[in-house]
């Protein structure tokens, strides 16, 4: 992507159509729940104007059945366990930083430390007031950037004053000599970086101290069943980065395709000692006014 002004998106806005209630977002287990009051017709062509087919409507339309529905607000109090997780795993809401100026410009940011822009910190405040309406987290953990670290303290306040545990095996994969360069100029300024980056190798490091995603999964996957392990029986919240959910979508489902990793998205996974299974998946929907970068920078397998 150059860089100047980013290309944003929006969802489609429309007075909801349905009963006069306190409408508030809850999470939900029932495979029945509805994702969104807007028209299909409206989300068809939302779909259609972001060059996205009819699949990936689909896919998004059945990712938000399983994880929202609207209830009236008595039902959504946070002094009201709506489920109960299991003491053999750990139920970890994994969530990626919000936006800052470098994934805005497209710039590569690996372990170089980004603080949030005006947008990232209302997508952080979006995701925090969504998160303290649901049932009670144990504690917050979050990479030491300080991209993650601002999201995590924005959720941990919203959420009655949380801890938040700072985890430098939650950073993004460092990424070496391509860090602090425009992703569209890499290739470029240095092709030999380059090339190891978009190498189909996955023990291929990169030149100037960068990680190979092998490095990147065993350090990240590692961390995450340390916190779950220590959390069985538990909802815990996780704030971390594209590239390390990438890895933890790939220990979870091996020959998946994770997609682009958008600011501030929601993941939820269960964890035991010897499975991860993921509940939900890349769901936005506290972004209807704020919105996001379209291009998911930092969350795409060749941006970081």
């Amino acid at each position: 992507m150059s860089t100047g002004a980013a290309l944003r998106t929006t969802w489609p806005t429309v007075k909801p159509n349905i009963p006069s209630v306190n409408r508030r977002w809850c999470r939900s287990n029932s495979r029945s729940s509805i994702f969104t009051p807007q028209p299909l017709h409206l989300l068809r062509l939302f779909f259609f104007r972001m060059g996205d087919s009819s699949s990936r409507l689909n896919q998004f339309l059945f990712q938000r059945r399983l994880l929202v529905t609207i209830r009236p607000q008595s039902d959504c109090s946070s002094d009201v366990k709506l489920d109960t997780v299991s003491l053999d795993h750990a139920e970890i809401i994994v969530i990626r930083h919000g936006e800052t100026p470098w994934n805005a410009d497209g710039r590569i940011q690996g372990h170089l430390d980004v603080e949030l822009n005006d947008m990232g910190k209302q997508q952080a405040a979006a995701v925090a007031e969504r998160l303290s309406r649901e049932p009670k987290f144990s504690i917050v953990y979050s990479s030491d950037l300080k991209r993650a670290a601002q999201t995590a303290e924005m959720i941990a306040n919203s959420c009655g004053g949380l801890e938040v545990i700072k985890d430098p095996g939650l950073r993004e994969r460092h990424l070496g000599d391509l860090q602090g360069l425009v992703s569209s100029e890499v290739a470029k300024v240095n092709p030999k970086a380059y090339q190891a980056y978009v190498s189909q190798r996955r023990d291929q490091e990169i030149p100037g101290g960068g990680e190979s995603l092998d490095q990147l999964y065993e350090r990240c996957t590692s961390s995450l069943q340390r916190i779950g392990n220590k959390h069985k029986g538990e909802r815990v919240v996780v704030v971390t980065h594209g590239g390390v959910i990438r890895a933890f979508h790939k220990r979870t489902s091996p020959r998946g395709r994770p997609g682009k990793i958008l600011n501030t998205s929601v993941n939820v996974f269960h964890l035991s000692e010897d499975e991860w299974t993921i509940k939900a998946w890349g769901d936005v929907s506290h972004l209807i006014q704020t919105g996001f970068l379209k291009s998911g920078f930092g969350g795409d397998r060749y941006s970081g």
